[in-house]
């Protein structure tokens, strides 16, 4: 098996901003696993509220290479076995873990969806993101869209804003990127009419959550929150849904696995995903099957997208039918 990896930067139709801040492009790392002249990739982007250096990454995959391509192809739950025991980000992780799938699955002739018997039919739309902005304007952007589901960023509460949003006939989430203050959670978990938001999502900064009350009003959705399976029990008493990103929990093998945890402990699901291209966004899409809700624009947002693959167009979600994870370059 061989590995090949190279920055890349993808440019954003237009500025895309949250409460984290305002954001031109994102820059990203594409990573290539190949083996009998068959590629599989796998994608990673530096997201600066996660503090991910992709020079220090590239760095690491220079250190892990040649153990890395000594290694027999197996199936992908053993290799990523082997990629645990390497201490490695799971920003970079997922990259390796996606890539692999979609290397192994073109090598074996299937798809990840036949590899993993997923539903692949009537899958839940994906919403797409409208800016932080002034809210007149976030909604000429929802009333302009063919999009069915919209979530809408915020950077704290303003009542005037909610009160607007809701009198919207449109399928509403509200994501805060954490900027709501102890008294807006309760303010919104105590106000009936917010029930009629689909989801709101972090709330609060991490590990501030215990203001939440699941049984209100609000469908409280943890995002930063939820990194990964092990975070699932703790957050039972205050999140009603959490946010399964392949990044923060370190590819399709362990979201597989936290999606299956999860539905076991009662949870609403969310499959998300970050500023990506193609490459990223075919292998979230994959999962769409098994979740209550998708957010998956990430690149419907990007000038220059550089893969193929599975797409959403509109909110629907395209499964390319293709083998392994689908991907192909540009």
């Amino acid at each position: 098996m061989e590995l090949n990896f190279e920055l890349k930067t993808l440019l954003l139709k237009e500025t895309f901003s949250i409460a984290y801040g305002n954001y031109d492009k994102r820059e990203a790392l594409l990573v290539e696993l190949s083996h009998q002249n068959t590629k599989g990739y796998g994608e990673c982007v530096a997201i600066d509220y996660y503090q991910i250096d992709l020079k220090n990454f590239t760095f690491r995959l220079k250190e892990i290479q040649s153990i890395l391509e000594k290694q027999p192809v197996v199936h992908p739950k053993d290799f990523f076995h082997f990629l645990s025991g390497l201490n490695l980000h799971p920003f970079l992780m997922s990259a390796l873990d996606c890539a692999y799938w979609d290397l192994f699955g073109k090598l074996e002739n299937k798809s990840f969806i036949e590899l993993n018997s997923l539903p692949s039919e009537n899958l839940i739309e994906s919403s797409i993101t409208i800016s932080v902005g002034n809210v007149e304007e976030q909604i000429r952007k929802i009333e302009k869209s063919k999009w069915n589901k919209f979530k809408v960023k915020c950077k704290g509460l303003d009542k005037h804003n909610v009160d607007r949003l809701l009198q919207l006939d449109r399928n509403l989430a509200l994501d805060s990127n954490a900027s709501f203050t102890e008294e807006d959670c309760r303010w919104l978990q105590e106000n009936n009419e917010v029930q009629k938001f689909s989801y709101l999502e972090q709330p609060r900064p991490i590990d501030q959550y215990k203001i939440l009350k699941k049984k209100g009003f609000a469908n409280w959705m943890a995002d930063e929150d939820c990194q990964d399976i092990n975070s699932l029990e703790e957050l039972i008493p205050y999140y009603k849904s959490v946010n399964i990103k392949l990044m923060k929990c370190g590819g399709l093998t362990p979201a597989l696995e936290m999606i299956r945890k999860a539905k076991e402990q009662g949870y609403k699901i969310m499959i998300g995903c970050m500023t990506e291209s193609t490459v990223g966004i075919s292998a979230g899409c994959l999962l769409a099957g098994l979740t209550d809700f998708a957010d998956l624009d990430g690149a419907t947002l990007i000038s220059n997208d550089y893969a193929s693959g599975n797409f959403v167009e509109n909110g629907r979600v395209i499964l390319s039918e293709k083998l392994g994870l689908g991907i192909e370059l540009k």
